[in-house]
């Protein structure tokens, strides 16, 4: 048989379950989880190579109307994803069925060139009756169900194009371990930092030492005001500890070796605001800036 290999965007709403379900997708926690909305802001890659299917899997920002120009390219860079994709799973929680339009929640001008297949996620919070009526329409998966996942990749691989395999067969993911540090100590940020203070935190890795054991990772973390840092820190600098624990289990066991993580906090005000301070941590000029 011949291989098939393609990118599939994984897009919809702020908090539809996108990163729950590509972990899931691809059995490996790659993107960081959190019941807030907005958690992603960079796409995050995904691979499950299985027999003669490749599937490379993009989690992308929620599509939302921006507030501030941090917003503006996160939504620029899930556009951009949307474009290149293959296929798009237009993802929307069960419990708020039905889906509106893709193009529409996009503000698109027009129709995705890639095909959009609905797929609702949360299955398990509706009524088995309103589950099989979803499913007789369309899919309807659950993070923790294997079968639902099974299901979905079963229904993805005949539409892949037929193509040649992209990466490795035992990979299980695209980016530097440098970006996981960063989403490992945002995920925190959200899992222990209260009200809109994780939406003002921000990381960047200054020293990244393999040759060492444990592993060396001086970071970096970002608030916009001084009030902030402190809370980072914590009483006695009990909440900067576990957010460092934290990420550091995370990194840990996602490469198998031991990490040290050395955890600094400083103030940038208004980063989320600013076109430098954006491109620094990884956000490119949008095409609106461009404009």
């Amino acid at each position: 048989m011949p291989r098939r290999s393609g990118h599939i965007a994984l897009a919809g709403a702020p908090n539809a379950g996108k990163s729950s379900l590509l972990n899931a997708l691809v059995g490996s926690h790659l993107a960081i989880v959190s019941p807030k909305a907005q958690a992603t802001r960079i796409p995050v890659t995904g691979l499950l190579t299985d027999g003669d299917a490749q599937f490379v899997f993009h989690d992308l920002p929620g599509l939302l109307d921006p507030a501030y120009l941090l917003q503006t390219r996160m939504r620029d860079l899930a556009l951009r994803a949307m474009e290149r994709a293959d296929m798009i799973l237009h993802l929307h929680p069960a419990p708020d069925a039905p889906a509106p339009d893709l193009a529409t929640l996009a503000r698109l001008e027009a129709p995705p060139r890639a095909r959009v297949i609905p797929v609702y996620t949360k299955g398990d919070l509706v009524p088995p009756a309103e589950r099989a009526r979803l499913e007789a329409a369309s899919i309807v998966t659950v993070a923790e169900e294997p079968a639902s996942i099974a299901r979905l990749l079963a229904r993805l691989a005949p539409l892949l194009p037929e193509r040649e395999f992209e990466f490795d067969a035992d990979d299980v993911g695209t980016q530097p371990l440098r970006f996981f540090v960063v989403e490992y100590l945002r995920e925190a940020a959200f899992e222990l930092l209260q009200d809109e203070l994780p939406y003002s935190f921000a990381a960047e890795v200054e020293e990244f030492r393999e040759d060492k054991s444990p592993v060396y990772i001086r970071v970096t973390m970002f608030v916009e005001r001084e009030s902030q840092k402190g809370m980072v820190i914590g009483r006695g600098g009990a909440t900067i500890r576990a957010i460092g624990t934290h990420a550091r289990g995370r990194l840990e066991e996602l490469t198998g070796a031991p990490v040290y993580l050395d955890l600094w906090v400083k103030v940038l005000p208004r980063w989320r605001q600013s076109p430098t301070a954006l491109t620094r941590f990884g956000f490119p000029v949008s095409d609106m800036e461009k404009a």
